[in-house]
């Protein structure tokens, strides 16, 4: 895996930001989910994209996404076609949006040195090889970050919250998750998607799991009640 430079958080969330500005400049603003994805790599960065059996292909298990730089070209495996696996359709999406924040991000890296010797030793073998196993490599990290950033905007996130749940304040969700270890068994690192994730995640098309994470984030979702205040105590004494 390539090094890659360290990269704030709010660097990322900013470069996605304005790869979104970018794009509602010339095909209209993006102002309600899903944000357009496909377009974006398609139309507006001007990438190939398709299907393809990427560990057949690539020679190298666990693989979900790949792009050549200088074919400009993005591959996502096969199994996440949505056509076929309507079921994966958010798993592939945040696979495109991984491989455009590799585009952005990234690329600069590897065009200051075209003549690299490939990850296979092959002149067309990707620039870039996404896998499961990878997700704690820094460039695979700022990857996901922008990916959920460009799928799952701020301001159009709290919008959505506000619009279902009627203000901003967060959803505690210590009592559900409890309730939803215990039947299906889940490991403590493990939570399972609760139901105010879901909902939103069918708005914005991403999975159930992205969804919480990014509200967890947000601070929308708390995963521990809090302490009493000064005053609750005050009250309860």
């Amino acid at each position: 895996m390539r090094k890659v430079p360290f990269m704030a958080t709010e660097h990322i969330e900013a470069a996605s930001l304005c790869l979104l500005a970018e794009y509602g400049r010339k095909y209209g603003d993006v102002v309600a989910p899903p944000v357009p994805v496909e377009a974006v790599l398609e139309a507006h960065l001007g990438l190939g994209l398709d299907f393809d059996d990427l560990p057949g292909l690539v020679g190298v298990p666990d693989v979900l996404g790949a792009t050549w730089i200088q074919d400009r070209r993005v591959l996502v495996d096969q199994s996440l076609d949505p056509e076929e696996n309507p079921a994966h359709e958010g798993r592939y999406r945040f696979t495109v949006a991984h491989e455009v924040g590799h585009w952005e991000l990234h690329r600069r890296f590897f065009l200051e040195d075209a003549a690299q010797p490939s990850l296979f030793g092959e002149k067309k073998a990707p620039s870039i090889v996404c896998r499961t196993s990878s997700r704690k490599e820094p460039m695979e990290w700022q990857a996901d970050s922008f990916a959920g950033f460009l799928l799952m905007p701020k301001e159009m996130v709290l919008k959505v919250w506000q619009g279902q749940c009627g203000s901003f304040d967060p959803y505690i969700a210590a009592t559900e998750i409890a309730d939803l270890s215990a039947r299906w068994g889940l490991a403590e690192d493990d939570r399972p998607t609760v139901e105010i994730s879901r909902t939103l995640a069918r708005e914005f098309r991403v999975s159930g799991q992205a969804m919480q994470i990014r509200l967890i984030g947000l601070g929308l979702i708390k995963t521990e009640r809090p302490a009493p205040d000064l005053f609750t105590r005050a009250s309860m004494g």
